[in-house]
């Protein structure tokens, strides 16, 4: 085929309104057939090359291009005598060169034993000996590994394998099940997305619309189908072919395999989210049955939108989910480390999804997955498909869209007729990793004040207290260990140190380098802010622990040398310096005599501690306890001294200050950094702590403290002189 380009133009100066009408450039494609006739009064033979003729003031110029042919929609080498031309129809054509054989992190060990066998056989060719026995229990030690590893998979694990390289597409499970095939395109809408496939297939002399997400089977197909993540028009493509397959009466299968709708920028200008939400909508209202086939993974929303169906069934080793682990594990652990727990936890796989009734059913697969043997899992596909479509097709329309809706309002529990509570209250489980601190105040109040009490370090309260802490302190440290990804690392580190000769020996210099290196990673995760907050808190606890029983052990190591020191005289003037105190604290007044004892036995016992090397601070008065009348008031100002203090904080802006000297103090709570952090807290707050109306209602309480204790010591005095 050929194309003549006409321009026609008027060359003269003084153009009217019929050379105004010759100004018009026509673009003309002609057959071959055709150049051989005259046109306009033209010889195209004339027109071999472009010329110019001029004829008063009318120009035409005339050029011959060379059509460019291409190979689709029709090869240009089709077989006359082919029996399936549909196959030309499509740009899926065989590899040319076989994928590469890939293996999985948990197939390693399959591996050694495949070496083994082929050495074998190299050997048996080679040297022309009969190793069949050896050759066959190798095979029998291959195959029992091989049924070992594959029914005892993690969640994580089959996820690996939905997402395998090999794993067959959704155009590889079609050509293997249909008599027929021609692949449908476009959405009307100016494009036709590549990652959304859409046609008509036969299976057992029946019509189907088949659609389905398709992934590519190299690094080059997978550019060009998006790696299965389809925008907003492969979306409306999948709708527009289904409202075709609603009005012929074409049953639809629906193959999902996509990690999720592809989430760029142009996507959601043009909106994808709508796109999806429409889908969802019309597939609950369309009247012909519809089967859903997750062959590979179904990431979110992306995969839901071809996925609303009477009937879902799931290859056995795929996997249907809202979140992606490795996202989630993101979110929830902060780290996509933890992405085996996160599938765990999500409950992703086939075997769960049919136990929580959402998936109708389970399609097997051969033993190490869809890729063994794609022909073999491509049959067990349309078996089902057929099974299914024997049930469904026993319902007519009205029943197949009760059937559609009740099967998803009954996803999660729910149950028709049975009202609903308006309100219910759920006890969600908090994040491990990232639990925030609860009331750490009166945390390590009660744990101070169950310290001090003991009696001294070897109390069983103190002993309890420490094996708590030190218990929740490993747990909190395993969870952190496995959310920042370092488990396996410490792991590793605990096998080669078993395997060291002499346990008790210092490290190596390599084990000390992997030891240091995963502790500098740790300490480095650990002090990212807003992270790790419940082990942050009990790595404090402890820490405070630590700190009051060192306190306690060097008090009760005091109070012991000093009680040595105290000569016999003195512990009796003591005696009587208690006798003094305590008529004090009932109201009796003191004679002259016993202050001047009281006094005395202070500078003796004074001299006493000196000589013990201890250097006397102060003295201090006991303790008195708050009278019922004032308990209220006590409590109240107490709570405006606390809001003041608040507001101080806020006002000097040292909150970031007072967290940065909380995580110094669980790393090192005496380092010279530690105590300039609590100076200058200590300072600004000063500077900024309004202290007049609080200290005025301080002074008021203190005031009628005074004044209840004098009134209560008098009305002693008065009873015992006999008045009342």
């Amino acid at each position: 085929m050929a194309s003549l380009s006409l321009a026609v133009g008027n060359c003269g100066k003084g153009r009217n309104a019929e050379d105004l009408s010759s100004e018009f450039v026509p673009h003309l494609s002609l057959g071959s057939e055709f150049l051989t006739k005259r046109l306009y009064g033209l010889n195209m033979k004339d027109l071999g090359s472009p010329k110019v003729r001029t004829r008063k003031k009318l120009r035409i110029g005339a050029e011959i291009k060379k059509w460019k042919k291409h190979d689709y929609p029709w090869h240009g080498d089709i077989d006359p005598d082919t029996k399936t031309p549909l196959k030309y129809l499509s740009y899926f054509k065989p590899l040319d060169e076989k994928p590469k054989p890939v293996t999985l992190a948990f197939e390693k060990p399959l591996v050694n034993l495949e070496k083994q066998l082929i050495e074998v056989r190299r050997m048996a060719e080679d040297t022309g000996l009969d190793f069949t026995d050896q050759i066959y229990a190798l095979e029998a030690k291959y195959q029992q590994a091989l049924r070992d590893l594959y029914t005892h998979l993690t969640p994580i694990q089959r996820l690996q394998i939905a997402r395998h390289p090999n794993r067959p597409t959704v155009l590889d499970h079609i050509l293997n099940m249909t008599e027929k095939w021609v692949e449908l395109h476009g959405d009307r809408a100016g494009y036709d997305d590549p990652a959304m496939v859409t046609g008509i297939g036969s299976i057992e002399g029946r019509s189907y619309l088949l659609i389905g997400h398709q992934k590519g089977r190299n690094t080059k197909e997978n550019i060009m189908r998006n790696f299965a993540m389809p925008t907003p028009h492969g979306y409306r493509k999948a709708l527009r072919m289904m409202k075709y397959a609603d009005h012929h009466g074409f049953p639809i299968v629906t193959f999902v395999d996509t990690p999720g709708a592809f989430a760029d920028l142009r996507s959601e200008e043009l909106g994808q989210g709508e796109a999806i939400a429409y889908n969802l909508r019309a597939m609950f209202g369309l009247k012909v049955p519809i089967i859903t086939v997750v062959t590979g993974e179904g990431g979110s929303g992306g995969a839901l939108a071809i996925g609303c169906a009477n009937k879902l069934l799931m290859l056995e080793n795929s996997a249907f989910y809202v979140a992606s682990p490795e996202a989630c594990a993101a979110i929830l652990w902060k780290s996509s480390q933890a992405a085996p727990k996160a599938a765990e936890k999500l409950r992703i796989t086939a075997q769960e999804h049919y136990r929580l009734r959402i998936a109708d059913g389970i399609i097997p697969e051969p033993l190490g997955g869809a890729h063994a043997d794609p022909f073999w899992a491509s049959q067990q596909i349309k078996h089902a498909i057929l099974d299914a479509m024997a049930e469904l097709g026993r319902m007519n329309s009205e029943q197949l869209l009760q059937q559609r809706m009740l099967k998803f309002r009954s996803i999660g529990g729910f149950q028709e007729g049975i009202q609903v509570e308006p309100e219910r209250k759920r006890n969600m489980k908090p994040s491990e990793a990232n639990t925030p601190p609860a009331d750490l105040e009166s945390e390590l109040a009660n744990l101070k004040k169950k310290i001090l009490e003991a009696k001294g370090p070897s109390d069983p309260v103190t002993i309890q207290v420490l094996e708590k802490l030190q218990k929740d302190l490993d747990n909190e440290m395993t969870k952190a260990f496995i959310a920042m990804g370092l488990e396996d690392k410490v792991e590793s580190l605990k096998l080669e140190l078993q395997r060291a000769p002499i346990p008790d020996q210092p490290l190596n210099k390599s084990l000390q380098e992997k030891a240091d290196k995963i502790m500098q990673e740790f300490k480095q995760k650990l002090s990212q802010p807003g992270a790790y907050l419940g082990l942050k808190q009990q790595l404090y606890t402890v820490n405070m622990a630590s700190r009051l029983i060192e306190l306690k052990n060097k008090s009760e190591k005091i109070k012991t040398e000093v009680n040595q020191k105290i000569p016999t005289t003195v512990k009796a003037k003591i005696d009587r310096l208690k006798t003094a105190s305590e008529k004090l604290r009932n109201g009796d007044a003191l004679d002259t005599n016993l202050v001047e004892e009281v006094e005395k036995a202070k500078k003796e016992l004074e001299d006493v501690l000196r000589s013990a090397n201890l250097e006397i601070v102060g003295t201090r008065k006991r303790n008195v306890a708050v009278p019922p009348e004032l308990e209220e008031e006590v409590a109240k100002v107490n709570a405006e001294i606390k809001e003041e203090m608040e507001r101080a904080v806020t006002r000097s802006g040292l909150s970031e200050k007072i967290e940065e000297l909380k995580e110094e103090i669980v790393r090192d709570s005496n380092s010279e950094k530690a105590k300039e952090l609590e100076t200058e807290i200590r300072e600004g707050i000063a500077a900024t702590l309004s202290v007049a109306p609080v200290k005025k209602k301080v002074d008021c309480l203190r005031e009628k403290l005074a004044s209840l204790t004098k009134d209560n010591a008098e009305s002693k005095v008065v009873a015992e002189n006999g008045r009342w």
